[in-house]
């Protein structure tokens, strides 16, 4: 999948072609509900803002010009889609009983063992708390960059500088670091997959 091969489907989409569409419908629609469920924290709203976003795709495609890669014009729709949740609801933390499990699957050779699961729950829990707890720019920019986007996609989505983009990542990466550090002590091998990514 290339970035060129993106912005031509949604070339041949603006001109009609139902099946490019779909072609990236499929590549994106995990990545960008996973984005959407994991600042909504809420079932629901992820849902509703899922189809409002590839409404707005659909609604846009007689304008699309591929001067930006098709991935940061898709993340820019779902970013302004949730700043204008976050206006319309005034509130910016939503949360629910319902869990997706899509966050729950981390990493390890031995997950069925109700004592790895027990770990696991418990460290995703740490972690989404210390997500709900930075700042909605720095949560936005690490969501952004665990997407797969990179620094320079990530400030045009922010309507940042990309140095801008980078400061907020880090502050991002530092404060999940510190409020995750104790944990290292006790579930070392699961924890070390939070370290700083390489920016």
């Amino acid at each position: 999948m290339t970035s060129d091969d993106d912005g031509e489907l949604m070339l041949r989409y603006a001109r009609g072609d139902m099946r490019a569409f779909e072609t990236l419908y499929r590549r994106h629609r995990s990545a960008l509900y996973r984005y959407l469920a994991r600042h909504t924290r809420n079932t629901e709203t992820a849902n509703d803002l899922f189809q409002e976003v590839w409404s707005k795709v659909i609604v846009s495609r007689d304008r699309y010009e591929p001067r930006a890669q098709f991935k940061t014009f898709l993340y820019r729709i779902a970013h302004n889609c949730f700043i204008d949740h976050c206006r319309r609801s005034s509130v910016r933390n939503e949360t629910s009983g319902a869990e997706d499990g899509w966050e729950s699957a981390l990493p390890g050779s031995e997950q069925d063992r109700p004592d790895t699961r027990a770990e696991q729950a418990q460290i995703t829990a740490h972690y989404r708390a210390a997500l709900s707890a930075l700042p909605p720019e720095q949560r936005d920019v690490l969501l952004l960059y665990e997407s797969g986007l990179s620094l320079d996609e990530i400030a045009t989505i922010s309507a940042v500088g990309p140095e801008t983009a980078k400061s907020r990542l880090r502050y991002a990466v530092a404060k999940l670091r510190a409020t995750l550090a104790p944990l290292a002590e006790v579930f070392p091998p699961n924890v070390s997959a939070m370290q700083e990514p390489g920016i």
